[in-house]
């Protein structure tokens, strides 16, 4: 729910693009790149709640890191938040995680 917030709230009409709230609030100067990165972290430490390994962890949080330090350059910052979707990759870490380790979780997506 979370990710879906953060990556692919809606789509750009024309471009076809799903967009969330990474790629506009990276728009405010430092403030927006500051919460996002918080919001990035707060998955990360949910990930930590499940029992993940520090490897898993470690990736996570330079995906987080990287997108927000990327994210503090003007103008590149803001093309590179519809590019790389931290929050898309770190979701996968967890979903690949939890199918290995928890099973049961599995969600049937058709």
């Amino acid at each position: 729910m979370m990710e879906r917030l953060l990556e692919r709230s809606f789509v750009v009409p024309g471009l076809n693009m799903p967009v969330g709230l990474d790629a506009l609030a990276g728009l405010v100067p430092v403030m927006g790149d500051i919460v996002m990165a918080a919001l990035g972290a707060y998955i990360v430490w949910e990930a930590r709640n499940l029992g993940m390994s520090k490897w898993q962890l470690a990736r996570m949080g330079m995906n987080v890191l990287f997108d927000t330090a990327i994210g503090a350059i003007p103008v590149v910052g803001d093309a590179a938040d519809f590019v790389f979707r931290s929050n898309s990759r770190n979701l996968r870490i967890i979903r690949k995680h939890l199918d290995k380790h928890h099973p049961q979780t599995r969600v049937i997506e058709g």
